[in-house]
């Protein structure tokens, strides 16, 4: 029945995704052509240090991509302009916490003046009918503790990364109050927890370095092996937005606002190095050591998520357990390394089953 309702929701409606060049937005445009939609997609050139969604799966082949910088306000409109969007997902980010401290103002710029370049584009824009703004699970104060966070609590950050990612919400609440309810336009933020899958080449990321590391017969130094984080299948993460997108577009007043995506308590937790090991067993290679040395103080150690009202009002939850993610996650890769040239059919197979409950 969930299958059914996106389906019939997103066919032939217009979406735009920022940021779809990137590991997330790939999958949810793949999955937003799946479900019939009209996807279009802003966002800078792809990266491809070591590998990229987009450009392995020949995603820009089918869907309109343009280039461009949300911190270029003029061409934010522009491109706004030219689209014309029913509903818009911004995805595009600055999206770790490491480099935010070697580039603190761009993190910034991404994430902050980005985010306020989009919704002011938006809310000039008269197709525009419902924006998601996905944030993340390090918006919350450190000072509270390490959770489980709930929608109201404090936010803030201590590195650059959550900051901005505070500071988005921040304006994400004063452009729903100020602009986009008064005009009876939706506006959602998604905090989601650490997302794993498939076809990630993010830099000094944990599956991607195993991946690299296993391929090349040397192991991976932890940083922080006991740290633990909110877990979750990128499949799950997207379907929470599409859910949240599809609500705010029927009923902007009851569903704008803030909703976490993650596992609840009754999932348990996942070490930084349990997860590598499920990862590497999976796989069936690589191996990992401990960084003698890490950078201390740069990143949690724990972080927990209170998904209660994601299931309250849209009836979500995780469909894949962590281990199940991690898991899933190695398969695709496995087949990445015996196959670089099915990224699109391994990835639309697991839309697919993911879409029927499998």
């Amino acid at each position: 029945m969930e299958n059914l309702g996106l389906r019939d929701f997103y066919r032939g409606r217009r979406v735009l995704v920022t940021g779809h060049t990137g590991f997330k937005g790939a999958w949810l445009c793949w999955w937003l052509k799946e479900l019939g939609a009209e996807v279009s997609g802003f966002a800078l050139a792809p990266e491809d240090a070591r590998g990229n969604l987009f450009r392995l799966s020949g995603l820009g082949k089918e869907m309109r991509s343009l280039e461009g910088d949300l911190g270029d306000a003029a061409a934010v409109r522009e491109a706004l302009g030219v689209l014309r969007p029913e509903l818009v997902v911004h995805l595009a980010a600055q999206a770790f916490v490491l480099p935010s401290y070697d580039d603190p103002v761009g993190t910034f710029r991404a994430n902050t003046q980005g985010t306020v370049h989009l919704l002011d584009a938006c809310r000039r824009e008269a197709s525009v009918r419902a924006v998601l703004v996905a944030t993340s699970d390090k918006c919350y104060d450190p000072a509270a503790g390490p959770g489980p966070h709930a929608e109201g609590d404090v936010l803030g950050g201590r590195d650059p990364y959550a900051a901005s990612k505070a500071m988005a919400e921040l304006a994400a609440a004063s452009f729903r109050t100020s602009f986009y309810a008064p005009a009876g336009v939706g506006l959602a933020t998604a905090r989601a927890g650490n997302v794993v899958g498939g076809g990630d080449f993010g830099a000094r990321r944990l599956l991607p370095d195993l991946v690299e590391s296993a391929a090349a017969g040397r192991p991976v130094a932890l940083r922080h092996p006991g740290a633990t984080r909110p877990w979750q299948h990128v499949l799950d993460a997207l379907r929470g937005y599409l859910t949240l997108l599809m609500r705010l577009r029927g009923d902007p007043a009851r569903h704008s606002g803030a909703y976490n995506f993650g596992p609840g308590p009754a999932a348990g937790e996942l070490t930084v190095r349990e997860v590598a090991e499920t990862f590497i067993a999976a796989l069936g290679r690589g191996s990992v050591t401990v960084d003698p040395a890490p950078a201390e103080g740069r990143e949690a150690e724990t972080l927990r998520l209170d998904p209660a009202k994601a299931a309250r009002e849209l009836g979500w939850s995780c469909r894949l357990s962590m281990r199940e993610a991690v898991e899933s996650a190695a398969r695709w890769y496995a087949g990445h390394l015996a196959d670089p040239q099915g990224a699109r059919d391994r990835t639309l197979a697991e839309i697919r089953a993911h879409m029927e409950g499998a």
